[in-house]
């Protein structure tokens, strides 16, 4: 059932491409129908695949995409970033410049240095345009042809179904035709040329993407005689292993060793994925096991610390947070996940003691804006959560569930008006429409700004429209 799932997803997509740019002969996509036909695949990811909308990773891997992005001569697209929580290794760009990284590949990961390397060879997929032409080249393969390629494509990167891949691609390959969707061996060489020249303009060395590229080749499930070659997400990786490899022994030679990225800001991002969102069972295994190999190590504590409060043992998730904060007194991060854990285990005075200390420190910190505001939240303080969500929303606009605490707060404060009305942002960015009309027709009857009441009456007027076009 699941394979049957995935394929359909793959179909619904590839349908969407054939339907919607089947009557254009000119080589290539628009800027417009690339950002049309984003729409839709976005439309398709959103709807079947799990993403981490945390604002602290979302952030950062925003900040570090959109710094490569910086040195692109020109900028047809906004650039967007996104993690998926799976954990296979994988990272992939849809036209229109919207780019992912699986959690998976992301945890694998060592240092910012394979980060960057991987997004930069994203990011130039999207510059060169190779998925616009691969779309274009396409057309020329007939819809079942298409629509089983891409499946084995998506199949033949799980475990265990790599015969499902063969299966599809055989049936659905005529005699004597290619597959031209999957990225050629020139477009993986193009894309990773430009990602390294990227790359050293932001700082990088460049050795983070072959790294990276190891790691993908360790976890490829499959052998070239079970799925071709050019059905991989990437092919030609060892092709690739190569080439970076020389241009990186030409550089060295040209100005020596590159200096040092730092990786506290990676290392702090990867411990939060990793204990928040990493298969449960497996990191509390391997961190206990850390524990008792580095005792005297506050960052194997600190994790331990959040993985034991992820599965409800706070007492010790306490003591081993403390135990970290002995060499880090100060680390606000730290400090904030003690204030957090005080908070989920009911400790309400003792954890806005320690979040409002962190606010003075960082207040724009997501994390310490959400708990101090839920803390407040517990002990009655409803206007002065409202004021915390208030600033969430506004520092970190596309984290929807702001929204949505700053709608219960509002209702809890009496002032139905701002209830409704950030309840229905909320709805609208969870694509929930019928719920976000809802909760903007009471806002409505509630509110007695003329301002806001203009702005309900265009929202309401555009989700009628999207409505009722989406019916016909």
């Amino acid at each position: 059932m699941k394979r049957i799932h995935k394929f359909f997803i793959m179909l619904a997509v590839f349908s969407i491409i054939l339907s919607e740019f089947s009557s254009h002969s000119a080589y290539g996509l628009t800027v417009k129908e690339e950002e049309d036909l984003s729409r839709q695949i976005m439309g398709v990811i959103f709807k079947y695949y799990e993403l981490i909308e945390d604002p602290i990773v979302v952030e950062y891997i925003n900040t570090i995409g959109n710094q490569l992005v910086s040195y692109l001569p020109e900028r047809l697209f906004k650039y967007n970033f996104y993690v998926v929580k799976t954990d296979t290794y994988n990272a992939f760009a849809t036209p229109a410049g919207h780019i992912f990284i699986n959690s998976g590949l992301l945890l694998a990961m060592k240092e910012e240095e394979e980060l960057a390397g991987i997004l930069a060879h994203e990011i130039a997929h999207v510059y060169c345009r190779h998925i616009s032409q691969a779309i274009e080249r396409s057309k020329k393969i007939g819809m079942a042809t298409l629509a089983g390629i891409a499946a084995g494509v998506l199949l033949g990167t799980a475990t265990g179904e790599g015969e499902a891949a063969e299966a599809l691609t055989k049936g659905s390959m005529a005699a004597g035709q290619s597959a031209q969707l999957a990225y050629s061996r020139e477009n993986e060489i193009q894309a990773d040329q430009l990602g390294l020249a990227h790359l050293t303009k932001a700082g990088y060395s460049g050795e983070g993407l072959l790294k990276v590229l190891k790691k993908i080749r360790s976890k490829h499930w499959f052998g070239s005689d079970v799925v071709p070659t050019y059905l991989m997400t990437h092919p030609a990786v060892e092709d690739r292993i190569a080439y970076i490899d020389s241009w990186l022994a030409g550089q060295s030679e040209k100005s020596g060793p590159k200096s040092k990225v730092s990786n506290k800001n990676f290392e702090r991002v990867h411990t939060w994925v990793l204990t928040r969102y990493g298969d449960q069972d497996t990191v509390l295994a391997n961190l206990e096991a850390a524990v008792s190999a580095h005792p005297g190590d506050p960052q194997v504590h600190y994790q331990y610390g959040l993985i034991l409060a992820r599965v409800g043992q706070r007492d010790e998730a306490i003591r081993h947070i403390k135990i970290a904060l002995e060499k880090n007194a100060f680390d606000p991060y730290i400090l904030n996940d003690l204030g957090r854990i005080y908070y989920l285990d009911g400790q309400y005075q003792k954890a806005v003691s320690i979040l409002e200390s962190v606010y003075n420190i960082k207040p724009d910190y997501s994390d310490c804006l959400i708990y101090l505001g839920r803390t407040q939240m517990e002990l009655g303080q409803f206007k002065a959560a409202s004021s915390y969500f208030h600033q969430l929303t506004e520092k970190h606009p596309g984290y929807k569930e702001g929204f949505y605490l700053l709608g219960q707060s509002s209702g809890k404060e009496g002032n139905l008006a701002d209830a409704h009305y950030y309840l229905g942002i909320y709805f609208i960015k969870k694509r929930d429409r019928k719920s976000a009309v809802v909760h903007f027709k009471r806002a409505l009857k509630h509110t007695n700004d003329a301002d806001r009441r203009q702005e309900i009456e265009k929202i309401l007027a555009k989700l009628d429209k999207a409505m009722s076009g989406k019916k016909k």
